[in-house]
């Protein structure tokens, strides 16, 4: 299941997990897209924790960052994980870092 060509759910449950496929940008994240199809996702299935999985991923786009507040705020716990230095030193800058949970998986 995946929203545009960008978007990718890996796990659909109370803790579903997203991601984006190892792509290094998301400059062609449609936003607005995203976010409504996270919020009926997340409305039929009671998911409780969502988490996105940043593997390989460099860059985001500010948008993008306003997504996971927004989401953090209608209810489930957001996550992250295997976000780079470069993307945790502007979660760090921005502080959401405070709202979201960061894990760094080593394989």
């Amino acid at each position: 299941m995946a929203v545009g060509s960008e978007l990718e759910v890996y796990s659909l449950g109370k803790l579903t997990v997203l991601g984006f496929g190892g792509r290094p940008m998301l400059d062609h994240l449609n936003v607005a897209e995203c976010r409504d199809w996270i919020v009926d996702l997340i409305k039929a299935n009671g998911i409780e924790s969502l988490a996105f999985d940043l593997t390989g991923v460099v860059v985001v786009p500010s948008g993008f960052l306003g997504l996971l507040a927004s989401l953090r705020k209608i209810g489930p716990e957001v996550l992250l994980f295997n976000v780079c230095d470069d993307i945790r030193e502007v979660l760090e800058i921005t502080h959401l870092d405070r709202m979201l949970t960061i894990h760094q998986v080593e394989v």
